[in-house]
């Protein structure tokens, strides 16, 4: 394996993610909780194995670390795992909203089928609700046992993220640098909405948090997370880079084996002054494990990847998706237009509140909800220019119904579960099943 010989092949490598215009895809990553019994405890290593095991009839096969099964591979999809063994889909690049639609609902069915005769059902809820730190059963990936020794020391909420969370992430091509300028702008300008539209996970230890999102509160306190400081500069595929490689390293993999962190950053390891391994240097395929170490809000590989909708059920896997690829891909400019005279402290001001006060944030002088409404109608606009058309004659417009509710009835989904559990004091409402959690009203 070549190591890297100067940082013109690191930025060669964002400007090879360059797609034309008609080969841009829709990639969306969803993490669902998985529970058994009537206790709610949240499944082991044996019963993933079992599920596994069930699945491969539907064609997916086994992904190995060393004797370990991690996951599951079929086509471009794969089925990984988190560290508190929370259940990953990451689907296949997809042309349009339809397919990333069809493709999730297809999947849930499958594990309906595989879980029909167990104690364990499905959940799509941003925090583990039911289940305490202590309880969660560990991942055997190496680079788990790694990153959870080694999270707390910068963010003190880590170990909170990477075993009670569950998000859904979306990722977007760009079609030039330019094109990725913008893209990043709005999509990191856009994270305070993000958060307050999709907050879903109200609960910890069976009571209430005093947030909507949870999930985002324990992100802000994450190693290795939060907004991005250069999406407020002059941002290129250079000044990303820059930011990257002086990225502490979290570990590095060399000959299948894990290297535990020291300090050092990426470029130590690009100069070969990464002490654990001194004289040697960082290949490409190093670059793209460091990568995808950086857990911030929006991040960029050669896609740019969203990251701050708590998850939800499958309808949300589609809403959140189609109301990102109006704007995105449909009317990026408008939505540029919009957000380019916004200012750093007004955003993270709101970033900061968004967890807690949710849609009645206040952000340039508007409120979340607001805003909600501005970019609810450049989504539509940018669906109905691209004009993706299914079966039924219908475009993407129509998966834009959940968000539709959620900003004309200014309440979004943590809100309607609060309403719920001060009805009953209890989380009893949540009679879960194999689909999915079922709020009444969106």
């Amino acid at each position: 394996m070549s190591f890297i010989k100067s940082k013109s092949e690191l930025i060669e490598y964002f400007l090879k993610g360059i797609k034309n215009q008609n080969q841009l895809k829709i990639g969306v990553e969803h993490e669902k909780f998985l529970f058994s019994g009537k206790e709610k405890r949240r499944v082991n290593y044996e019963e993933l194995k079992l599920i596994f095991k069930k699945l491969e009839k539907f064609d997916w096969k086994p992904i190995y670390e060393k004797e370990s099964v991690i996951g599951l591979k079929r086509g471009e999809q794969q089925i990984t795992t988190e560290p508190g063994l929370q259940y990953e889909l990451s689907g296949a690049p997809l042309k349009n909203i339809h397919l990333v639609c069809s493709e999730s609902s297809s999947h849930f069915k499958e594990i309906k089928e595989v879980t029909k005769d167990t104690e364990i059902r499905t959940a799509s809820i941003g925090f583990d609700p039911f289940n305490n730190l202590e309880q969660v059963p560990q991942n055997p990936k190496e680079r788990y046992r790694i990153m959870t020794k080694e999270m707390p020391k910068g963010g003190e909420l880590s170990l909170d993220m990477m075993y009670q969370t569950a998000g859904i992430q979306i990722n977007y091509d760009y079609v030039s640098e330019d094109d990725f300028i913008k893209k990043f702008k709005v999509s990191n300008y856009l994270v305070p909405l993000t958060i307050a539209l999709f907050s879903n996970s109200p609960f910890a230890n069976k009571k209430k948090t005093g947030y909507l999102s949870y999930r985002n509160k324990v992100w802000q306190k994450t190693s290795r997370g939060g907004i991005m400081p250069v999406a407020f500069e002059n941002i290129s595929f250079e000044k990303y880079l820059d930011y990257a490689i002086n990225y502490p390293l979290l570990f590095v993999i060399q000959d299948g084996k894990y290297i535990k962190p020291n300090g050092q950053t990426f470029q130590d390891f690009l100069n070969g002054d990464f002490l654990p391994l001194k004289g040697i240097k960082a290949s490409l395929k190093d670059f793209e494990t460091h990568l995808a170490t950086i857990f911030t809000e929006v991040r960029l590989k050669q896609f740019i990847e969203l990251r701050s909708l708590d998850t939800c059920d499958w309808g949300c896997i589609c809403n959140g998706p189609a109301f990102f690829t109006g704007i995105l891909y449909g009317a990026l400019d408008e939505a540029y237009d919009e957000i380019k005279n916004w200012t750093k402290d007004e955003i993270m001001e709101a970033y900061v509140k968004s967890p807690q006060t949710g849609l009645k944030t206040t952000l340039m002088g508007k409120k979340l909800s607001d805003w909600g409404k501005i970019f609810l109608n450049i989504s539509k606009k940018g669906l109905e220019k691209r004009n993706e058309i299914n079966s039924n004659n219908k475009n993407e417009t129509i998966y834009l119904k959940h968000i539709e509710d959620i900003i004309e009835k200014k309440t979004n989904r943590a809100e309607l579960l609060l309403e719920k559990f001060n009805k009953q004091g209890d989380l009893e409402f949540f009679n879960y099943n194999n689909e999915d959690f079922s709020y009444s009203g969106l």
